[in-house]
């Protein structure tokens, strides 16, 4: 299916470039905080076997997982405040004009950081309602990683002055956080991008623990953003480019 835009650019539908990490109960998941790799169990009741292998007539499985640590999950506000919101109830729109960029995060100190001078070629836009960040090096290890106690690269607060610029909604990045994993649980770029606790901003979502091939070059794209139907601060997703042709 090709969609036309606006502004004459061409969409096939049918070639949507899937930005998500699979979930997985084996070593090939993805993990960050600390949290043990998901677990995927058959129902076992009364001599009922959830499990056709096991003599089941169904396959039928309880899934134990964490949406932060265990792999790609859009959030929104309710992560860092008292009451929990749910992004399922706050992401309302699917579909976002969307910028990909590249950075290598610079050494600080034993950091490695993403800074505002990394994101100065963002001026060319006037405005990105989604914003993709890929770190570099882009290796496939992003997808099957043990983030905890390697202390990732972060997003540098000051970012926010061109992410508020160009009135960025949605971020999304292929790391576990966009702040440093052990920061006394100050999490400054979460707090400035929702703008908690004074000027709530329920309309921002941040995606995280993405991988972006290489076959996506930087640039103007469609964003397709879904997430699972969880009333939870966060819940897995699968964001979805396409080109514009």
């Amino acid at each position: 299916m090709i969609l036309s835009t606006e502004n004459g650019k061409k969409i096939d539908l049918t070639k949507g470039i899937d930005l998500s990490i699979p979930l997985s109960n084996d070593e090939n998941n993805p993990l960050a905080w600390y949290v043990k790799a998901p677990r995927f169990e058959p129902v076992m009741e009364d001599g009922w076997i959830g499990e056709v292998k096991k003599g089941g007539a169904v396959n039928f499985r309880n899934i134990f997982f964490n949406p932060h640590g265990h792999g790609t999950h859009t959030e929104c506000l309710g992560h860092i405040t008292p009451e929990i919101y749910s992004v399922n109830k706050h992401l309302k729109q699917y579909f976002f004009k969307t910028a990909v960029i590249s950075v290598s995060p610079e050494k600080r100190g034993e950091d490695s950081v993403i800074a505002l001078k990394q994101l100065e070629e963002l001026k060319r836009y006037e405005t990105v309602e989604a914003l993709v960040i890929r770190t570099l090096p882009n290796t496939k290890e992003k997808k099957s990683k043990n983030y905890s106690s390697t202390n990732p690269p972060y997003i540098l607060i000051e970012c926010l002055e061109i992410i508020n610029q160009l009135n960025v909604k949605h971020l999304l990045i292929d790391l576990p956080s966009v702040d440093k994993e052990s920061d006394n649980g100050e999490l400054a770029f979460h707090h400035g991008f929702w703008e908690v606790p004074k000027n709530p901003r329920f309309d921002r979502t941040i995606t995280e623990m993405i991988f972006v091939p290489e076959e996506v070059k930087d640039g103007e794209y469609l964003l397709n953003l879904q997430v699972a139907p969880f009333e939870n601060d966060a819940a897995p997703s699968r964001p979805v480019l396409f080109k514009l042709h």
